[in-house]
């Protein structure tokens, strides 16, 4: 995390590792700061200010690209002219938010990342690219559920080569049983997995999960 500012990168540090997956490994105050900290951390994720008290965010950005370090960049700034944002954009930044933001706007870029990470198909479907560069269509999700989320929770099952349980699938993606089985049982009842129950010797059968 790059943040001139001290009392704002703690906080931004707070509200980033309050998402499950996350933890802030360095912060720097500098571009100089920034640059020496990801050369020698080689970080996967990076968020970045753009105006900083020796130069600029964006520039820090093109110029560690420009060695060959591979990371995806949010953007957390005050910076809202037209320039600064194309720039960013044209540069790959992966998310771009304005201060001050909220905790949910955070929560859905870290979700874009996730999303981003975790594709494991050697192929796309046309469907597939659309959710993961960000084109929803007109799939309407009930109350709750979150698509990020639910994109996350279709490529665990994607990468999984047996059905998965509720308990399962919210391991792997941060969520509590119960919110996993949600986001299942409408996949399930849209069509997109196939659920089967497995009985055990003793206990109750688990219903188990995977794509069609």
């Amino acid at each position: 995390m790059v943040e001139d500012d001290p009392w704002v990168g703690r906080v931004n540090r707070a509200l980033v590792e309050a998402e499950t997956g996350f933890t802030v490994v360095a912060q720097a105050e500098t571009v100089r700061q920034g640059r020496e900290l990801v050369q020698a951390l080689e970080p996967d994720l990076l968020l970045m200010d753009v105006y900083l008290p020796d130069g600029s965010g964006l520039e820090l950005v093109q110029e560690l690209r420009g060695m060959g370090l591979g990371f995806e960049v949010i953007l957390i700034t005050a910076a809202s002219d037209l320039a600064s944002v194309q720039r960013a954009l044209h540069g790959g930044a992966l998310d771009y938010l304005i201060k001050p933001f909220q905790q949910p706007r955070l929560r859905e870029a870290l979700g874009r990342y996730r999303l981003r990470t975790s594709v494991v198909e050697p192929n796309f479907t046309q469907s597939r690219l659309d959710r993961l560069l960000g084109h929803q269509g007109e799939e309407r999700l009930p109350k709750g559920l979150d698509p990020l989320t639910l994109e996350q929770i279709r490529s665990a099952l994607m990468a999984s080569e047996q059905p998965l349980s509720a308990e399962e699938v919210g391991s792997r993606v941060g969520l509590s049983r119960v919110s996993a089985w949600r986001y299942l049982e409408y996949l399930s009842e849209s069509g997109s997995l196939q659920a089967e129950m497995v009985y055990g010797s003793v206990g109750r059968p688990t219903k188990r999960y995977k794509p069609r």
